[in-house]
């Protein structure tokens, strides 16, 4: 459930593996865990005089295979962390809460828990303390029944945790701009549902957060497929290979093809010449949608307007108008890049204007001709992060859209979102004590709500 719409996602979504039951997915030592407890319980064994260190407390007749816990879930990464997973998080434990019988079959103990969690697009804080976490999700219950889900849990909570994070600063450096989601290559295809989930999470946090109405772009379709998106693209350096290098002709092919919702954003650095191959492109597209303009073709004009160019330059390449000397900051897409390309969009008309009759003066082609160069938004892609956006929009580069991928999907040491599960209290005769490793404290978060 979203805090956004209230809305769980059907439990069916997550194709969830009954596997996770026998403990198949979790660390073994967990596993080894539950087995020890399962057969003290069937032992009847019980504490005794063994030292505990609950000291003030009778442990004698604890059943210690029937241990009654409390665990949290938390991450600590600062200063926060964008929820998500918990949806999951819930139906595996709805499915997969319990143990196997005498005679093989597994027996649901789901119903006996006490759960309580936050909802996917909750924000948890951490403030480097350790004493001080946010829990987003606390169980309470026998532990053997739960003990096998515990890995499982973890990692479902802390992938699409960290991916919308990472989106989430990522939306932020942007300054509101549109990002575009193309992590899709750099991971396992069977990853793309929960990423795209996490994207449109970060998405929602961001727009309620900065007031704004920014719209989730992925480019698969399995991306969306958790919340009912779909994948948008435009063409690929293959597509202009297969039109032998002729970026002018596979654009004036994709117009003419393709339904008119789909952006016309060209891909201009095949040459390695970003302006040289705008400009043909530009010319020839517009001439086309004047030609339709002029015959009153309105609608099938519309599928000859430029919506985009997309430089994508290599790292290890320098644009063709990049000048000498060169430094280590003309590599790829950068600044000087952009706003040259910039101003060649804006002024390309102008050359036009040459070629232009009476009649095309006298039907205001100059000034459609100048609008339709001006509505074209620039997307830049190629090695695009949080750092380098901020530097991006710091200079004030005239960029109108990001494209991320790989950096959406870091894990490191600023970007790491590994989950913790604690057991925090004891529950001995009814009444809970607190009992946990040393570091580790119950902690609370306003934020949770009781499940069942």
């Amino acid at each position: 459930m979203t805090k956004f719409n209230n809305q769980r996602i059907a439990k069916e979504v997550f194709q969830i593996d009954p596997r996770i039951k026998s403990g198949w997915f979790s660390d073994e030592y967990l596993n080894n865990t539950a087995k020890i407890l399962t057969v003290l319980a069937q032992e009847g064994y019980k504490f005794g005089d063994n030292k505990s260190d609950l000291i003030d407390v009778n442990t004698k007749k604890v059943e210690n295979g029937n241990i009654i816990v409390e665990m949290q879930f938390f991450t600590r990464r600062k200063p926060l962390s964008i929820i998500v997973g918990v949806d999951e998080a819930l139906a595996i434990l709805e499915e997969e809460t319990g143990y196997y019988d005498e005679k093989g079959n597994f027996v649901n103990t789901y119903h006996e828990l006490d759960v309580e969690a936050v909802h996917d697009g909750n924000i948890v804080r951490y403030n480097g303390d350790p004493l001080n976490v946010q829990p987003m999700l606390k169980i309470r219950g026998r532990y053997r029944d739960f003990a096998h889900l515990e890995t499982v849990l973890l990692g479902v909570l802390s992938e699409p945790t960290r991916i919308a994070t990472n989106v989430f600063n990522t939306l932020v450096a942007a300054n509101g701009k549109d990002v575009l989601f193309f992590p899709a290559r750099f991971a396992h295809y069977k990853m793309q549902g929960i990423h795209g989930y996490a994207h449109k999470i970060a998405i929602e946090v961001y727009n309620e957060m900065y007031g704004q109405k920014l719209p989730a772009f992925v480019s698969t379709h399995e991306q969306g497929s958790w919340w009912g998106g779909k994948g948008g693209g435009t063409v690929s350096h293959a597509t202009i290979a297969s039109f032998l290098g002729n970026t002018p002709e596979t654009m004036m092919q994709f117009a003419r093809v393709m339904p008119v919702e789909i952006p016309r954003t060209a891909l201009i650095d095949f040459h390695n010449d970003c302006i040289g191959e705008t400009l043909a492109i530009m010319e020839k597209m517009f001439n086309k949608y004047w030609e339709l303009y002029q015959a009153k073709e309105y609608d099938e004009a519309e599928k000859y307007k430029l919506y985009g160019v997309r430089p994508d330059t290599s790292g290890n390449m320098i644009d063709k108008c990049i000048d000498e000397p060169y430094s280590d900051d003309d590599f790829g897409v950068n600044p000087k890049l952009i706003w040259r390309l910039r101003k060649a969009i804006n002024n390309a008309y102008k050359d036009w204007t040459s070629q232009f009759n009476c009649t095309d003066l006298m039907s205001n082609k100059k000034e459609i001709a100048k609008q339709w160069c001006e509505d074209i938004k620039i997307a830049v892609t190629g090695g695009f992060s949080v750092e380098k956006i901020e530097r991006f929009e710091k200079l004030q580069v005239p960029v109108d859209i990001y494209g991320v991928g790989s950096s959406l999907l870091s894990n490191d040491k600023k970007t790491n979102n590994d989950f913790t599960a604690d057991v925090v209290r004891i529950q001995i005769n009814g009444e809970w004590h607190k009992l946990s490793k040393v570091g580790r404290r119950p902690c609370d978060n306003s934020e949770l709500v009781k499940i069942q």
